[in-house]
């Protein structure tokens, strides 16, 4: 048991330690042009991994291609927002939602979880759904944002 920690750990560390963004072959830093254009970071990074790419979405939130806020004080609009706005990351690299490996949550009130997963049910593999993480949260970088979803995809090179 300790060896395959062990070995999965080596593993982490040694594509960690070798994906660094100077090395342009294996990484690249992209923003679609179905999104927003980002302030001070990227949307995705998109890192070669041989035979598959690995995507690590920033977290979205609900902003429109134009900046605009969708669904102010809605949360099933801006989950839905959230979400096409992940489709869209992951389809400019050419995968599909069902290659969406992890999903990790930002919610303002937790008490509405029901309304984000009838949302996502839409997106994803509902019969092997992805891994994923829910926090709740007092605060985002903005009064009016209520989710923010990190993803994270890999993508079999075809």
């Amino acid at each position: 048991m300790k060896r395959s920690i062990f070995i999965v750990l080596a593993i982490v560390i040694g594509t960690v330690a070798f994906a660094q963004p100077g090395n342009s072959s294996m990484v690249k830093l992209l923003n679609p042009p179905s999104l927003a254009t980002p302030n001070g970071y990227s949307h995705v990074a998109e890192i070669d991994l041989g035979t598959c790419r690995m995507l690590i979405l920033s977290g979205q939130v609900a902003l429109d291609k134009e900046g605009n806020l969708v669904g102010k004080d809605d949360l099933a609009k801006q989950t839905d927002q959230v979400f096409q706005n992940i489709q869209h990351i992951v389809t400019n690299s050419g995968g599909t939602m069902k290659e969406v490996v992890k999903l990790s949550y930002f919610i303002r009130d937790v008490s509405q979880i029901k309304k984000v997963r009838e949302i996502r049910d839409k997106y994803i593999n509902i019969q092997n759904p992805p891994a994923s993480t829910l926090v709740e949260v007092s605060k985002l970088f903005r009064e009016d944002i209520l989710i923010e979803i990190e993803a994270t995809a890999i993508i079999p090179k075809r």
